[in-house]
């Protein structure tokens, strides 16, 4: 681990212990955390400038030395250590089985002792702010799928799959040659040579409908290279339009299923989200099938044509219901 990785944990982890040890002796504090005692002080002098916003009198972490032994005066609310919610705790779960699956994993036993930890805690408790919808596919189908890419990935096996592409509500059969599997935030994704498009691509597990393991060999060509994820998954382009949608409580799904830029809680669990789009008629039908759990705020030009739409829906609907009254 580098030192910044490894100075983090530690940081969030002092003043909880400091504060259960008032007076502690600063060489007794470093061997506990196995550093030397000039590098425990450096961490203190950096806890000195962290606190809470306005970070003026009153906001930041206080310490208070006499000879040798410390003493935290104000604990900017570091009272205790580390507590996760129940839908952090899950998502943190998620993330972690995915990894404990997936080949070239450095440590596979330190991922599942961080499970089994993380399991103990939990409990049995039902986490809170998980949000299920009917448009969120399965989980066990992508943990197959994820077995599978895993697979075809360690024998070195080309793939075909039917895929969906949510952004252009189609689906498609593809070639691939697998190059590795990633997560990034609790999602996982085949990262592969398409065959069909010629180009590197980042295929999401859960939108896979059928997946084939091939005879032949998996041959991305020698100038394919990794995707940097380090700005996430998607990238703005020019022709993307950017709708902000507000969604009711049983709509959030939406804003777990596809990509949004922007995310701002509102009152009554609703949902703020910014996302883009290309196809207009494929964001219309979106919205029409979230059935009035979700409102459009901009552009203008898409509220419209989701007015219309649900017009001549309605007018197509009483229409129907006159002929059959006759």
């Amino acid at each position: 681990m580098s030192a910044s990785g490894e100075r983090m944990p530690r940081l969030l982890a002092l003043v909880p212990y400091l504060l259960a040890r008032p007076g502690i002796r600063i060489d007794e504090a470093a061997q506990d955390f196995d550093v030397t005692p000039r590098q425990l002080r450096k961490d203190l002098e950096l806890l000195w400038m962290c606190g809470l916003p306005g970070y003026g009198p009153g906001d930041l972490i206080d310490l208070s030395f006499e000879g040798d032994t410390i003493v935290v005066t104000h604990d900017a609310g570091m009272s205790r250590p580390l507590r996760l919610t129940g839908g952090e705790a899950t998502a943190m779960l998620v993330a972690l089985r995915a990894l404990a699956e997936t080949p070239g994993v450095a440590d596979g036993d330190a991922v599942r002792r961080a499970i089994a930890k993380i399991e103990d805690a939990a409990g049995q408790a039902r986490p809170a702010g998980v949000v299920v919808g009917g448009g969120v596919r399965e989980g066990a189908r992508a943990a197959r799928t994820r077995e599978t890419v895993a697979g075809a990935l360690q024998e070195g096996r080309a793939l075909r799959m039917r895929y969906y592409t949510a952004s252009r509500d189609q689906i498609t059969e593809r070639t691939v040659d697998p190059m590795r599997l990633v997560i990034v935030q609790g999602v996982g994704y085949l990262e592969a040579w398409c065959r069909r498009v010629e180009g590197v691509r980042l295929f999401r597990l859960d939108r896979v409908d059928a997946l084939t393991v091939l005879d032949e060999p998996a041959a991305p060509p020698a100038h394919a290279r990794p995707t940097d994820l380090s700005d996430g998954v998607f990238s703005a382009r020019p022709d993307q339009r950017v709708a902000h949608l507000v969604l009711d409580p049983d709509a959030r799904w939406v804003a777990e299923y596809y990509p949004c830029e922007e995310l701002d809680e509102l009152d009554g669990g609703r949902l703020r989200i910014a996302m883009r789009y290309s196809d207009e008629p494929w964001m219309v039908r979106l919205v029409l099938s979230l059935g009035g759990e979700a409102q459009v705020e901009s552009p203008a030009t898409l509220a419209e044509a989701v007015g219309r739409r649900a017009a001549d829906a309605v007018a197509r609907a009483r229409h129907l219901a006159s002929i059959s009254d006759r």
